[in-house]
């Protein structure tokens, strides 16, 4: 039996939180800034003091219609008073109206919903076993991926990843998945072959750099899964949902996946994810061989419907390539005042700014420099590059401000660095 609370504990309960309350409390797996933030609109955030920020991380790329969206505020709230959940024993008309817009905007004829980028590719990488197993039997189950790239923690999907220091420590990894070097044709030409399952690519690499799949590297994965009866599975956690300037960034590559992963800004903000593939491909995974608890949920999938609503439009996809264009135009200003990049590159707002070989170890102070300045951004590439995942509606003048407040926070690094 529990004991009573003491006083003690009733006053700690109720003693408000601090940064340093997560040293205390949480697990240190995560090393957050120094600030809490307390309210957020659009590309701006808000900390316990009150002191302002302008947000070019995007919650790691989630915030595709910023903080606090009015029609992702009135989603939650109007389907917070109808029902919040239900279990997958039965559907529901926000999970079957989400279905049908992503089907009907996509090649995909059918989706599964789940909870985070995580859970969609480890039930695409599940699905494609599933799939060559079914049709060509178990000895075909090799998934060939890339180094760098990023598929989420569980263990399938941490594994597919082709960074070690996410799987060392953890004992040995799943057997049949191999890794080339992103872009290499000869490399993915050589790994293909009968056993294969699938192919997992990631249409430009975010954690490993901000690195753009070549058009040659794609049309190469395209045409050798379907010679060798794989499938192609495109991760667009990140990339999707108009991030790069389309629906998802495949529209724009001219070549068709069989699977495609979403998650992040599919939600907004709020938890969601899914997997959409073919008639063909998803009729393999029959009652019982897949399932999640909450994926599908009525609250998650009345916000993603809002948020579909709103960014899978033409004008607000155009502005998504002209805000890049204005970033892109911002820090080539920046650079040929401090000569500290080395290269910038990515599609829409997802851009990576490659710091100069003479600052590339400087990332993490540039980042903490940002925060004292009222900036918040990303790295990538093992910290080298800076990474912007702005809203997709983010402002002009929030653009151009959160840039010179970028550019105070590179001067004041380099100055105290050199």
């Amino acid at each position: 039996m529990n004991a009573p609370l003491t006083p003690a504990h009733v006053l700690s309960a109720q003693a408000p939180v601090t940064r340093a309350t997560y040293d205390e409390v949480m697990f240190p797996n995560y090393a957050p800034a120094s600030f809490v933030p307390v309210r957020g609109q659009n590309a701006k955030l808000w900390d316990q003091t009150g002191r302002e920020y302008i947000d070019f991380a995007g919650g790691v790329a989630v915030l595709s219609l910023g903080h606090s969206h009015p029609a992702v505020l009135a989603a939650l709230q109007t389907q917070a008073q109808k029902v919040m959940h239900v279990s997958n024993w039965m559907t529901n008309e926000p999970a079957l109206r989400l279905g049908r817009k992503l089907t009907q905007s996509t090649f995909a004829e059918r989706i599964f919903l789940c909870n985070s980028g995580t859970e969609a590719n480890e039930g695409a990488l599940k699905t494609a076993r599933k799939y060559a197993s079914t049709l060509y039997g178990d000895q075909k189950h090799g998934i060939v991926s890339t180094f760098n790239s990023f598929h989420g923690r569980t263990f399938l999907a941490v594994s597919v990843g082709g960074t070690e220091k996410y799987t060392k420590g953890f004992g040995p990894v799943p057997g049949g998945i191999s890794h080339i070097t992103y872009n290499d044709v000869d490399a993915l030409a050589k790994a293909v072959n009968a056993e294969t399952a699938c192919v997992i690519l990631e249409p430009l690499q975010g954690e490993g750099g901000m690195t753009p799949a070549t058009d040659a590297f794609l049309l190469a994965a395209r045409e050798l899964t379907a010679k060798h009866n794989a499938l192609l599975i495109l991760d667009e956690i990140q990339s999707g949902v108009g991030r790069c300037g389309s629906l998802f960034a495949y529209m724009r590559k001219g070549i068709v996946p069989d699977i495609v992963t979403s998650a992040k800004g599919l939600g907004s903000g709020f938890p969601i994810g899914a997997f959409l593939s073919t008639k063909k491909v998803a009729d393999v995974m029959q009652p019982g061989t897949h399932g999640t608890t909450y994926g599908g949920n009525p609250l998650a999938c009345a916000v993603a419907e809002a948020v579909l609503n709103v960014v899978d439009n033409a004008e607000l996809l155009q502005g998504v390539l002209d805000k890049e264009q204005r970033m892109r135009a911002r820090l080539a200003e920046i650079n040929s005042r401090l000569h500290c990049f080395k290269d910038v590159r990515g599609e829409g707002m997802w851009l990576g700014a490659e710091l100069a070989e003479k600052y590339a170890k400087l990332g993490s102070k540039i980042v903490t420099e940002g925060h004292n300045a009222g900036v918040i951004m990303l790295t990538a590439g093992g910290g080298n590059v800076l990474r912007f995942a702005p809203s997709l509606i983010i402002p002009d003048a929030d653009i151009d401000e959160g840039l010179a407040r970028l550019e105070k926070a590179i001067a004041t690094v380099i100055a105290t660095n050199a």
